[in-house]
């Protein structure tokens, strides 16, 4: 027979995901999870309840909303039912997340070749070595 998991206070569960109490109480009180309370009322997180945090704030992580975890969680609490339904939400998110990874890799491009034009623009003592060259760039922003 397997031990059952501690549950921990709201200040050792917020040390395991390495977020304050205050974020784990805001998740609380936006419905997203409903932690159990010890005879006293201080909440007590099992290892459920850290499982689903873990994966709540790698979706906070990546951009997705309030709206979009309190969703996911009302799909999750339906039940198994519903995974048809949290999968094409993951999904759609997913497909996000992969948009801006490519405009962020597109923009450190442009930040990369503007360094490169500085690093040879200048020599190493920091005075000019050469006039900058006119930029053009296949990035979808260019500053100067």
């Amino acid at each position: 027979m397997t031990e059952p998991t501690p549950h921990l206070s709201i200040q050792d569960a917020a040390a395991q995901l390495g977020v304050s109490p205050h974020t784990l109480r805001y998740y609380d009180r936006e419905g997203l999870l409903d932690v159990p309370r010890a005879s006293g009322g201080d909440r007590r997180y099992s290892e459920r309840e850290l499982s689903l945090l873990r994966f709540l704030l790698h979706l906070r992580g990546t951009g997705m909303g309030m709206a979009g975890l309190r969703a996911y969680m009302a799909l999750v609490r339906e039940g198994e039912h519903t995974a048809p339904a949290r999968r094409a939400l993951l999904v759609a998110h997913q497909h996000e997340v992969e948009t801006r990874l490519r405009d962020l890799q597109a923009d450190l491009t442009a930040i990369r070749a503007k360094i490169a034009r500085y690093d040879t623009h200048l020599a190493c003592d920091g005075t000019t070595a050469l006039p900058l060259p006119p930029l053009t760039t296949t990035a979808r922003k260019d500053y100067a």
